[in-house]
């Protein structure tokens, strides 16, 4: 059957047919488990894949061990060897026992692109009288098998009162994702960032089977990237000499997210969002890259500040932008996504602008609205064409925000669904005309999937007053339920009539920075990530209510793993399942 990513609670013993593990549902062929030690369990075989898949293999089973680990009550030595547990019988049975992974690999895929498959199977046998339990892994692919062996952590719990790990003994599993884009957006631009944050947020990812982190980069806050060929861009826009990512540093975390299983879309903003880090073109003899660069009052050039919009009218701003998208480009590859974010445009900004006008006079186009957008457009354009070059000419799947430019008898003119994909955050018809035209859409709804609400202002309005006009339903928190019960699907049929399963790519919750920083990102990402990780997975036809155990149980998983995920209940509840519902 197709399952859900798994849970078991340490003090639970099995009494059913049908196992309840974190994250997913499995078909237990018994009802036993086996008691073991952690270094029990051992990696007897790869096939398949070649030579790299293989490696990829062996070192996502050591994250494995080290995730049973974090399950043990202390690091005493004793609990390894299982001296602790005396002279019996049963101790004897545990310290003979042995734990056999074997893997098949399909393929040698070994990067994560938007149509790998990601698929298992995982099967746990224990035959009777044997002190040997197998489990046999095939997988589509290396994220297919990293995301079993995850499974397979999640089959396996600390049992207190026995004082051994314990596992199902027979168990099988058929396990695919439905959406191919399982996605976070964390926010480096406003707050940076650091390298253990976000290795912390891929931690659980991993656990939670979301394969896409968006970061979004850059924008008019800071520029926090340090790239050899455009140094003046951390040198004027980084807040400080220790809040940047060098190129080795995204190396790292490119490397780091694939090993589990997850890719990293980059963002740049553009062309809103552009201030600190633009501003030095003028003492390079490069004149203004940007315009309205904190320019006050703000709300008359920008949606919040500080302001800044590319210049558009300066060649030298393309030749800026190249430079950096060919290091992105470096950093990230193999680049299947970009981000080039591509909203919030103020034409304002760009109408008072001498170098905009002066262009626009010259190229013999109008200052109407229309005209501005022909202006965005064209910019859309060369920027997508400065990606293909860097690239070497292979196509990369843009992602642009939904905004006025992608409205119903505008995005045609400007946006090839061919090209292009839409991340839309409202819950209104544009999400309908995208799909009616056949656009491929990313989900971000902020009336669940918006996790920068809930801290008194509305969401989109953190710098205006505390009117009451301006605290309005989108400001309220939006906990883990709401997250579990919203379907792509359901929002896709309620707007067209059809589930357009073929363009509706999956989902992305966002983590706008305003508020967010290492300090108590863990708290805003966890343990409502999780939820979202299993609706893009397996868009479960039950609601939040069936998944709360298990989902209970998931967040004491994270907190093992050193996630310092927000609690949900009392943990007397956690520990009396049944007893804490209305």
């Amino acid at each position: 059957m197709t399952s859900r990513p798994l849970l078991v609670t340490s003090c639970q013993v099995v009494t059913s047919l049908l196992l309840m593990t974190s994250w997913s549902l499995v078909t237990a062929q018994h009802r036993s488990t086996v008691h073991f030690l952690p270094d029990s369990l051992t990696l007897q075989e790869v096939r398949g894949g070649g030579e790299e898949v293989g490696e990829l293999v062996r070192e996502a089973f050591s994250l494995l061990r080290s995730s049973l680990d974090s399950l043990l009550p202390s690091s005493t030595p004793s609990l390894r060897s299982g001296d602790h547990l005396g002279e019996t019988v049963f101790a004897e049975e545990v310290r003979s026992r042995r734990i056999q992974v074997s893997v098949s690999v399909s393929n040698s895929i070994s990067t994560l692109s938007p149509h790998t498959r990601e698929a298992y199977t995982l099967s746990t046998r224990t035959p009777t009288h044997s002190n040997t339990t197998t489990v046999t892994i095939l997988a589509s692919d290396f994220f297919g098998a990293r995301h079993a062996l995850e499974t397979l952590g999640q089959l396996v719990e600390w049992d207190s009162h026995m004082e051994a790990l314990q596992m199902v003994s027979r168990a099988a599993i058929t396990d695919a994702p439905v959406f191919r884009y399982r996605g976070l957006m964390v926010d480096t631009s406003r707050n940076f960032l650091s390298m253990e944050a976000l290795k912390r947020t891929l931690d659980g990812m991993a656990a939670t089977k979301l394969n896409t982190l968006h970061l979004h980069l850059t924008g008019s806050h800071s520029f926090p990237l340090y790239l050899p060929g455009v140094p003046n861009m951390a040198f004027y826009g980084a807040y400080g000499a220790r809040k940047l990512y060098s190129p080795e540093d995204l190396r790292e975390l490119q490397g780091y997210a694939r090993l589990r299983g997850v890719r990293l879309v980059p963002e740049t903003d553009t062309p809103a969002h552009t201030s600190n880090g633009w501003q030095w073109g003028r003492k390079e003899n490069l004149g203004d890259l940007a315009v309205c660069i904190n320019k006050e009052p703000w709300r008359d050039f920008c949606d919040a500040p500080p302001c800044g919009q590319l210049n558009l009218a300066n060649n030298h701003t393309y030749t800026v932008l190249s430079r950096i998208y060919a290091h992105l480009r470096h950093a990230f590859h193999p680049l299947h996504f970009f981000h080039f974010g591509g909203s919030e445009v103020n034409f304002n900004c760009w109408n008072t602008t001498e170098d905009i006008v002066a262009y626009l006079e010259r190229e013999g186009i109008g200052r109407q609205e229309e005209d501005f957008y022909r202006l965005w457009g064209k910019f859309q354009a060369r920027a997508q064409d400065l990606l293909l070059d860097v690239n070497n000419g292979r196509p990369v799947l843009g992602v642009v925000r939904s905004s006025s430019l992608t409205e119903e008898g505008r995005i045609g003119e400007f946006l090839s669904p061919e090209e292009y994909v839409v991340q839309v955050s409202g819950t209104d018809d544009n999400t309908g005309h995208l799909l009616r035209k056949g656009y491929r859409v990313i989900l971000s709804h902020s009336d669940a999937w918006d996790f920068s609400c809930g801290l008194g202002r509305s969401c989109r309005s953190w710098y205006r007053s505390d009117k009451a006009e301006n605290l309005t339903e989108d400001a309220s928190y939006k906990g883990w339920q709401a997250v579990y019960d919203l379907s792509p699907y359901e929002i896709a049929r309620g707007l067209t009539g059809r589930r357009h399963e073929d363009l509706v790519m999956g989902g992305e919750a966002v983590l706008w920075g305003h508020q967010v920083d290492g300090a108590n990102i863990d708290a805003k990402l966890w343990p409502r990530s999780a939820a979202l990780g299993e609706r893009l997975w397996s868009n479960p036809s039950m609601g939040w209510y069936d998944a709360e155990p298990r989902f209970v149980h998931h967040r004491q998983r994270l907190v093992s793993r050193g996630i310092n995920a927000d609690r949900i209940q009392p943990e007397w509840c956690h520990q009396n399942e049944g007893h804490c519902y209305l």
